[in-house]
């Protein structure tokens, strides 16, 4: 889709996460074995057919970077267009960290001056869903609106309201012709069913002039500041599409832990992958293996994998080893980790390279999982 361009605003390390999002962005955060939050987002755009994508990086992003790279695994390292990396401009006043997503694109104006598309696909990296942006594009075209915003119905396990309030949640009341009439932003207890995905179509001019008029009068939060003002006033013509298929916001330990669960159910992944190709940067590894005594029930395990003892309702990143004797429940272990012999673990988070020494023994809540920071030998 030629004039469509894509920008995609991952927001800064989220307290709410902890360890996990202490040096990484959480657009960066690992899901599912193989995948990464901005992974998701990411393939939506280039299965929708968009070729001009910006990311909007903050502070502690270089492990975003890093698995982005040139762009080659989503098809956005071209001559023309491509994947963009905005980076933060650092002064003594900005240390990497935007004040809200309407600062951050008024920081980059430069890009969407220079970019072609007459429309803009804007994006957070909270969500996890897979979705082509057609359907989305047609009704904002038909129903002439200014801005399309994308909604679900709201579950109750679909928001986590103790979650820092630095990520808008954001609810509307949509009549039956599909106009936003009335939003309301982080209430404790939402009036109306319409969760907000942190999904827009816009026209790009419009978008800028927004943009720059927000700046001016010292707005930062697009939900809060600027759509919800229009949306009373109605002096723009704000819809909603509604998305039926699975979405997951994860900005919490708590639902961090409950997706990936989720997505060791068959059905579960199917629904979430059936549609259209998720695409991640590409490592190259030998299958896992199943050592003499390994016994695997119900996970999911990722390439590269060496298993010898017992792991059931849990999900292994690549290049997990597990020795014998060691017994993994319901528990989550990122990329390179390593769990020596006659360990027991269970509703527990190890980040990347955490390596737990023979006869270590850790048992938390499923509620409240025990997360472990990156390169921690315990």
């Amino acid at each position: 889709m030629k004039n469509l361009m894509g920008i995609v605003y991952t927001t800064k390390d989220d307290l709410t996460l902890r360890e996990m999002t202490a040096s990484r962005a959480v657009a960066a955060l690992p899901v599912a074995a193989r995948y990464r939050m901005i992974d998701f987002v990411l393939s939506n755009l280039v299965n929708t057919g968009i070729k001009n994508v910006g990311v909007i990086m903050q502070k502690n992003y270089h492990s975003l970077m890093d698995h982005l790279g040139s762009g080659k695994e989503w098809d956005l390292h071209t001559r023309i267009d491509g994947l963009r990396i905005l980076p933060p401009f650092l002064t003594r006043e900005n240390v990497g960290e935007y004040s809200g997503n309407l600062d951050a694109l008024r920081s980059n104006a430069g890009f969407l001056r220079r970019s072609k598309q007459d429309y803009v696909v804007f994006t957070g990296s909270h969500t996890v869903f897979n979705a082509k942006f057609d359907e989305m594009f047609e009704q904002h075209l038909a129903t002439n609106a200014d801005i399309t915003v994308m909604y679900a119905k709201a579950r109750p396990t679909d928001v986590d309201y103790s979650a820092s309030t630095s990520a808008s949640h954001a609810f509307a009341n949509i009549d039956e012709e599909g106009r936003v009439m009335d939003m309301e932003v982080n209430p404790n207890v939402a009036t109306y069913p319409n969760y907000l995905m942190d999904v827009m179509i816009i026209k790009r001019t419009l978008l800028m002039h927004l943009v720059d008029q927000a700046f001016s009068h010292g707005m930062h939060d697009m939900y809060r500041d600027l759509l919800q003002k229009y949306v009373h006033n109605g002096l723009l013509r704000v819809y909603g599409y509604e998305f039926k298929g699975y979405h997951r916001r994860i900005e919490t330990v708590k639902n961090y832990f409950a997706f990936n669960m989720e997505v060791i159910d068959h059905s579960v992944r199917s629904e979430l992958f059936k549609t259209n190709p998720i695409y991640t940067k590409v490592r190259d590894e030998v299958p896992a293996k199943y050592l003499p005594g390994a016994r695997v029930v119900n996970s999911l395990v990722a390439d590269g994998c060496e298993i010898a003892g017992t792991v059931e309702n849990s999900v292994l990143f690549r290049g997990v080893k597990v020795a014998p004797g060691a017994v993994i429940r319901n528990s989550i272990i990122m990329q390179d980790g390593e769990i020596q012999a006659n360990c027991e673990l269970e509703n527990v988070i190890f980040d990347k390279a955490v390596t737990i020494r023979s006869y270590g023994r850790l048992i938390g809540q499923r509620q409240y999982p025990i997360v472990i920071g990156k390169n921690v030998t315990l």
